[in-house]
């Protein structure tokens, strides 16, 4: 076993991990071991992939409990939704590094980086979850996520196009809204953490639009045109609005993205409302984006 195959193997290892505390410490560790990744080791799934706790148990969506803010139970389990999208995002990083082969080595650092930091957000939204006494697992939770992992397991430009800068870029557009909420609720803490938390999915999506498009130009494909064909082939659902059109634009989003996403809402007869309008100028600082 060479050290440049180390990384790749060690995150294999944690992404088989069931305990999320362990999990998260250790991911949250691996940055600093200074570990390269050997491109070309061929490394077999092992079982279990991803590692779970036996709890939250996973349900259907319709079935997650309501993540509002009336009640002090509701505002947990909103947290508790906010743990779990960041668990299976810990997983999904890892999940990168150690399955794609052959790729550039700042690939896998990128995703290393990913994986620390959503190793972050879990450790600070279930300790502040904690202080209010309750704990990962307490709530049910849902699959959704992890699911369209499976599905594009053997194509890293479709889990690409399709996790970071889809499923997980919605995180940017649903946060202020929440973050605002939890604000006025009085939860500051909660609110400071969904700012941290924004400020880096900025930064995930990004690195999700970047190797999107390194993809897409190894194989001669146009990153908007091929993109609805990804959409269509894997079943994604059409996204909704609002959409936060200057942490898009953070995340590396072009215009014609930004465009065929609200086209594409408005052919679905969905409103696309906006936080922002498509033609605004960009914004460049993450604090004018908050939070996600």
């Amino acid at each position: 076993m060479t050290e440049t195959r180390e990384l790749r193997r060690r995150a294999c290892e944690l992404v088989c991990l069931t305990d999320p505390v362990e999990k998260a410490a250790r991911t949250r560790e691996l940055p600093a071991l200074g570990l390269l990744a050997d491109p070309e080791a061929d490394l077999p799934e092992p079982a279990g992939v991803p590692g779970r706790p036996d709890r939250p148990v996973q349900v259907a969506p319709r079935d997650v409990p309501t993540r509002g803010m009336a009640t002090p139970e509701a505002r947990a389990a909103l947290m508790h939704a906010l743990a779990h999208i960041e668990f299976n995002a810990i997983n999904l990083a890892l999940d990168a590094i150690w399955r794609f082969s052959g790729l550039p080595q700042g690939f896998y650092q990128d995703w290393l980086k990913v994986a620390s930091e959503e190793a972050l957000h879990f450790t600070l939204l279930t300790d502040h979850m904690a202080a209010h006494g309750v704990a990962y697992g307490d709530f049910p939770a849902h699959d959704g996520l992890w699911q369209m992992a499976e599905k594009t397991k053997g194509d890293p430009l479709a889990r690409m196009a399709l996790v970071p800068r889809t499923l997980e870029a919605r995180g940017l557009d649903a946060s202020p809204a929440i973050r605002a909420r939890l604000a006025h609720a009085g939860d500051h803490k909660a609110a400071g953490i969904l700012d941290i938390i924004l400020r880096d999915e900025i930064g995930h999506v990004a690195i999700g639009n970047r190797w999107y498009r390194h993809l897409c130009d190894a194989a001669g494909l146009d990153p908007v045109v091929h993109y609805p064909i990804l959409s269509e082939a894997y079943v994604v659902p059409v996204l909704r609005g609002p959409f936060n059109f200057p942490a898009r634009r953070e995340a590396g989003f072009t215009e014609p993205e930004l465009v065929a996403l609200e086209q594409a809402a408005a052919s679905a007869r969905i409103p696309p409302r906006e936080t922002a309008a498509p033609s605004a100028a960009p914004s460049r600082s993450p604090s004018s984006a908050k939070p996600a």
